[in-house]
């Protein structure tokens, strides 16, 4: 019971995170009716994963340390400390170093993998990590569901309901969170383990993951835009429909954990994710171009089956780095991703505003196309990841 009162408690810290990092997309009208130009909202959108990128390597080594209750709770707590203080702010540049330091703070719930890789054995690990990772497009439904009509209320509102997210899931990381128990040992200490970076393995699915996140959050961040902008949506609707397609993201990782644990393979899926995603973004440059009707369709398709891999790939780089090198090696795979992520907010935001959406998404179609050729081809694993649980 204990384990999945663990995974709950982990999901919940990250619906809270990913509300935050990736749900400022929904307020780039409300930026915009501030009198921001696109560019500059694209830059305020990006600061939450800038924050993020610049520690998590430090949070996953602390967590390795200190175990995950006191990095979570620590970190989650004083990112909604920092978004009270940025409501009142409407000058761009002290926002953006609010936001980014909150995100900062905020990374510390991506470290929490490790909670995955001690309380749950080898053949149930892909679905439980599926399930916290559907926290991601959880927190984006959310964001898209209330944030917008937040935002009619001004943006210090939205920021309040940010705020109170990381807080109540920071006290409930405090009191509900215990790191598992390493297991007991009669013989003599054991050689620290080597490092797992010795072969190119952990490198490869980092930077396939790095790149999948390209077109995971062009859709992401853009999707409102271009139901607006291209489609005429008023964003209340727009948001409501997004929503919807986070909702079906979320499962759409639960989906992909159970089939790797049935095959036993992480980075197979994840290849062929990888291809459908790309030729998926092919279709949808193409009926942009086009003005047809069925972009709508392909684009909520797309932010299903783009965000599907992202538990696969934390699930996989946990395996193999193993139990000593979890926390830097999950920091190291969220920082690659976000390094991305946060550049494809404002480069694509100049991008759509010189060239337009569909030459736009034609570019980023082969980003996925090279991550499905670089994902290993087998699915190593280390005897560290023997099953942790008290």
């Amino acid at each position: 019971m204990r384990r999945w009162t663990m995974l709950v408690v982990g999901t919940c810290a990250m619906i809270a995170g990913s509300t935050c990092q990736f749900g400022l997309a929904y307020l780039i009208p409300a930026f915009r009716d501030r009198g921001y130009r696109l560019e500059q909202t694209g830059l305020l959108v990006a600061c939450p994963t800038v924050g993020v990128t610049l520690t998590l390597i430090a949070w996953g080594a602390a967590a390795d340390r200190w175990g995950e209750r006191i990095v979570l709770s620590t970190g989650l707590g004083a990112a909604g400390l920092i978004l009270l203080v940025a409501r009142p702010v409407h000058d761009p540049a002290t926002l953006a170093v609010c936001l980014t330091l909150s995100g900062a703070a905020g990374a510390s719930v991506l470290a929490s993998g490790r909670l995955i890789l001690g309380w749950f054995a080898r053949h149930e690990r892909a679905l439980a990590m599926g399930i916290r990772q559907s926290a991601g497009p959880m927190g984006l439904a959310l964001a898209a569901a209330v944030l917008p009509a937040l935002a009619v209320r001004g943006i210090g509102t939205a920021l309040l309901f940010l705020a109170a997210l990381f807080l109540i899931a920071a006290t409930a990381a405090f009191v509900l969170v215990r790191d598992p128990s390493p297991q007991p040992s009669t013989g003599p200490a054991p050689a620290p383990s080597p490092s797992p970076y010795r072969t190119p393995h952990l490198w490869r699915i980092h930077a396939a993951s790095a790149l999948l996140v390209i077109p995971q959050f062009t859709i992401t961040t853009f999707a409102l835009v271009f139901l607006t902008d291209s489609r005429g949506w008023t964003p209340l609707a727009a948001g409501h429909l997004l929503a919807g397609a986070q909702v079906f993201g979320a499962l759409s990782r639960l989906g992909a954990g159970y089939w790797s644990d049935r095959t036993g393979s992480r980075l197979r899926p994840i290849r062929i994710i990888a291809v459908t995603t790309g030729a998926g973004m092919v279709v949808l440059a193409v009926t942009a171009a086009a003005g047809w009707g069925l972009a709508v369709p392909v684009l909520l398709v797309l932010g299903v089956v783009a965000v599907s891999s992202n538990g696969l790939s934390f699930t996989a780089v946990a395996e193999h780095a193993g139990t000593a090198w979890a926390g830097r090696a999950l920091g190291i795979q969220t920082t690659g991703q976000n390094v991305l992520t946060a550049a494809v907010p404002p480069v694509l935001a100049v991008a759509i505003s010189d060239a337009g959406f569909a030459p736009s998404f034609a570019v980023v179609a082969a980003f996925p196309l090279v991550a499905a050729a670089i994902v290993p081809a087998g699915a190593v694993r280390r005897d560290a990841t023997a099953d942790l649980r008290s």
